[in-house]
């Protein structure tokens, strides 16, 4: 990779959590202002970039059109949509598709429930695997080797109180999560969220991705999003059958 394409790549990255002045995205890269600043208007005549009247730059329509380009492109999520709207209006509640992609899960595709709380997640935000219920069920649903590859490069960090950070017992928990083939997030991320995940598989069986059901406490505790099951799966294995999967009799995540 060229040395102006690794800085372009790190002003958009230095970016993502807000604007950022000249001198503040100079110090991103400890480079002189003017050779940042020859990036940022290379990056502004393709609208991946803006800065306001404070001379403060943050990111452009031209990068919010490519992302979502990227995203359109993934067949999952294309599949998935109108079971995520279906699913979404059954339960009124949260609903996300994530990947699994680099030792994370990602929000590719996202519906707010109508009321209530809303959540801080987003499409493109990452998150952990271990305590997320997508992450999970999309662990369990990997290759043995891959599993065990994946399971030992976490770091099993703790997020609340009921975060599992023991290797054994959430090993256990995998191996739920796959003979059951549904995977929960039981206040593991977030203190007040409860979540329940069911993968959606292509034509070869491989997991290419997780529907869940997110909801805070007050608005259902976890046996109540645990009833919610039903419809999860029947949303994941109708995006699923769109991808050319077909369930076989030899378990949910056996592939």
């Amino acid at each position: 990779m060229s040395q102006s394409l690794a800085r372009a790549l790190r002003l958009l990255r230095a970016l993502e959590d807000g604007p950022r002045t000249l001198d503040e995205l100079a110090a991103v890269d400890d480079v002189h202002k003017t050779t940042v600043l020859r990036l940022l208007r290379t990056l502004e005549d393709d609208r991946f970039v803006r800065h306001d009247e404070q001379h403060r730059y943050s990111l452009g329509s031209g990068l919010f059109a490519l992302a979502a380009a990227a995203l359109d492109q993934r067949d999952v999520r294309a599949a998935a949509r109108g079971h995520l709207e279906r699913l979404s209006a059954e339960t009124s509640q949260t609903v996300h598709l994530a990947t699994l992609e680099g030792g994370e899960i990602v929000y590719v595709d996202k519906i707010d429930a109508p009321q209530g709380v809303r959540m801080a997640s987003r499409i493109g935000l990452r998150a952990p695997v271990h305590c997320t219920a997508v992450g999970k069920v999309l662990l369990a649903a990997l290759p043995p080797a891959a599993r065990r590859e994946s399971v030992a490069a976490l770091g099993l960090e703790r997020f609340t109180a009921r975060t599992i950070t023991d290797a054994e017992e959430f090993e256990r928990e995998l191996d739920r999560a796959q003979e059951s083939g549904f995977a929960v997030d039981h206040e593991e991320h977030e203190s007040f969220i409860n979540c329940v995940a069911v993968p959606v598989r292509d034509g070869t069986g491989a997991a290419v991705a997780a529907v869940s059901v997110s909801v805070p406490t007050v608005s259902l505790d976890h046996d109540g999003v645990l009833a919610l099951l039903p419809a999860v799966r029947r949303a994941a294995d109708a995006a699923s059958a769109d991808l050319g999967w077909e369930r076989r009799a030899s378990g949910p995540l056996a592939g």
